[in-house]
């Protein structure tokens, strides 16, 4: 396991992170982070760990810059968990283009965000990979979410970040089951979608057995 006690470990994104946080759902939200906070308490019961949730439904890159200040920086997290680009890709293949954010705008805009937040306050990365609940990898969607992937898994090479590959444990999923288990729009996944994130996180957080 390699979260500390009296650690904050804090986690931003879009509406797979925000899960109703500021809502019916409030702090948590009523996905991943909230079985990734119950599940890690459970097995490593003597840890003192602060949770704090910051997504916000419909977020890119480029609303995430412009709260970064605030809802990243100012949290002084020492673990900041990032999972964002579903929408800065899904935005071109809906009825909003315009929104979409292309893929070097993406990774340049990532790059800086992630840069300040750890030059500000000396925290580690925890960087999750987009994804889409999609087998056909041929897909043009699915086919463009491996590309944003690859960014995200080259900017945790670059930062020595924890890389979550969210897309490879949908994969596992999806090779012995429909992805309607999963979804019904291929992005906001039901609980035991959420459940797969959640498995992710913790095994890329060393955090799959009891203590």
């Amino acid at each position: 396991m390699i979260l500390r006690t009296g650690q904050r470990v804090v986690f931003i994104g879009d509406s797979i992170t925000d899960c109703g946080r500021r809502d019916a759902a409030a702090p948590y939200g009523s996905g991943y982070v909230s079985l990734v906070r119950a599940l890690v308490t459970a097995r490593f019961p003597g840890l003192e760990l602060e949770w704090v949730n910051r997504g916000v439904s419909g977020d890119t890159v480029r609303h995430l810059a412009a709260r970064w200040e605030d809802d990243a920086v100012a949290q002084h997290p020492d673990w900041l968990s990032v999972m964002i680009g579903i929408n800065d890709i899904w935005r071109g293949y809906g009825d909003r283009p315009d929104e979409a954010v292309p893929i070097d705008e993406y990774e340049r805009t990532l790059r800086g965000l992630l840069r300040r937040a750890v030059d500000a306050t000396g925290c580690r990365l925890v960087l999750a990979d987009p994804y889409l609940i999609e087998p056909d990898r041929a897909e043009p969607q699915r086919a463009d979410t491996d590309r944003y992937a690859a960014v995200v898994d080259g900017l945790a090479k670059e930062f020595d970040a924890v890389h979550v590959p969210t897309q490879a444990a949908f994969d596992r999923v999806l090779a012995v089951s429909p992805a309607t288990r999963w979804a019904d729009d291929r992005v906001h996944p039901f609980l035991a979608g959420h459940a797969v994130l959640a498995e992710a996180f913790l095994t890329a957080l060393d955090a799959t057995v009891t203590a």
